[in-house]
């Protein structure tokens, strides 16, 4: 007689009895391994077209980053910033040199990164009176306080209230809601030039040169968001370099890790003098191995990347807009740059992402109607090729019911 021996649970089970739920996960299997564009599971093979949400700049484990990550860890992981460390210091002059900025400091994420600059604006400032912060409306910056503080987005605010006392988000995306809103007591504005989560929605110039006008007027700092768009995803560096504003402080992330948790504020020198020793700090930011995998990216966009990714970039959007074209009943616009990209539905996006996956596909939805596109910066012509064919299959016999 044998005795029957329970069946070991699976992963996806083991996560449900240990995880909070606080993700949907996708519906493809259990990750084992992936490379380039390809993410791989127990379940098949998927490419990759959102990059990590917009941090695998070079796809998954480029060889180049894994080298220099392995000699890193052979050398030493963690230190703490009590000391000086040439990981930190290459990555920053690489930061001043391709941004322009002057000082920098090391995060563990964009959110992080938020908070900070944040904090510096209003240190910075440093009036009783001068205090309130603001952001645009459909922008996302975190899911912390401070970030939370400056949003309007329910979906993300609800249950969490009250938040940071005279911070807020204006109410439109119109000349006058701004002026009605930006006071002389505003210390700092906060914005994305190309909104992500917001539905890749590119801010209008006329309400940048607002901002700088009344920045003129009150004396309150510009902070730009490049968490997303940054670090060469739009053909160029950072994407206010596309328009005429000239922020004062901006934060960076995602990308900037190569796929290692790291974020960054830039900055001016005399901004950044608000901030002397001890008055703030991150245990963790900055940290070695983070650093050596970020100059690995920068060298990359250096070395001619960010260059095809504009001539890249201009020829996918250029292809996505001809499906456009082909199919008016179904599809918008075709909205931002780059190889930051969102193909506007007239309805609910979410059917074609599905059928994507079917087809082997990684997409992601945003704004209910925007199918969100941010490939990995090395994407070459054929993988894309191959995608935009699928896309035009998927919206030919796309129904909404």
């Amino acid at each position: 007689m044998t005795t029957a021996t329970a069946t070991e649970p699976t992963t996806i089970q083991r996560e449900a009895r240990s995880l909070f739920p606080t993700y949907d996960r996708l519906k493809i299997g259990v990750v084992s391994h992936a490379s380039g564009m390809h993410i791989h599971t127990d379940q098949g093979s998927y490419v990759d077209m959102i990059a990590g949400l917009g941090v695998n700049a070079l796809g998954h484990s480029h060889p180049l980053i894994v080298d220099a990550i392995r000699e890193q860890a052979g050398k030493y992981l963690h230190l703490s910033n009590l000391y000086y460390q040439e990981p930190q210091v290459r990555l920053a002059e690489q930061l001043q040199r391709m941004s322009g900025w002057e000082r920098i400091f090391f995060t563990n994420s964009g959110t992080e990164a938020v908070e900070g600059a944040l904090k510096l604006a209003r240190k910075y400032v440093s009036s009783a009176t001068k205090t309130e912060l603001v952001g645009l409306p459909n922008s996302f910056h975190g899911r912390t306080y401070g970030a939370l503080s400056v949003m309007d987005k329910e979906k993300y605010r609800m249950g969490y209230g009250p938040f940071l006392e005279g911070s807020s988000a204006v109410g439109e995306l119109t000349e006058e809601a701004i002026e009605r809103h930006l006071t002389v007591n505003t210390a700092a504005v906060i914005l994305e030039v190309i909104q992500g989560e917001g539905g890749i929605v590119t801010i209008p110039e006329n309400i940048l040169s607002l901002l700088t006008q009344l920045r003129e007027k009150y004396g309150f700092l510009i902070i730009a968001d490049e968490i997303q768009s940054g670090i060469g995803r739009t053909g160029k560096f950072l994407a206010y370099e596309h328009t005429s504003l000239k922020p004062d402080i901006v934060v960076c992330a995602k990308a900037i890790g190569g796929g290692l948790p790291l974020g960054a504020i830039l900055t001016s020198e005399a901004i950044a003098e608000a901030l002397r020793a001890g008055v703030h700090g991150t245990t963790f930011g900055g940290n070695a191995l983070a650093c050596v995998a970020g100059s690995v990216v920068l060298d990359q966009l250096e070395d001619g990347l960010m260059h095809e990714v504009a001539a890249k970039g201009e020829w996918f959007k250029g292809e996505l807009e001809k499906i456009c074209y082909r199919h008016p009943g179904k599809i918008y616009k075709i909205l931002g740059r780059g190889f930051m990209l969102g193909v506007s539905y007239l309805n609910n996006a979410k059917p074609v992402h599905a059928a994507l996956l079917e087809r082997g596909y990684i997409t992601n939805v945003t704004h209910e109607t925007i199918l969100r596109l941010l490939p990995p910066l090395i994407a070459d012509k054929n993988e894309l090729g191959l995608f935009l064919e699928a896309l035009e299959a998927v919206t030919a016999t796309l129904t909404w019911e």
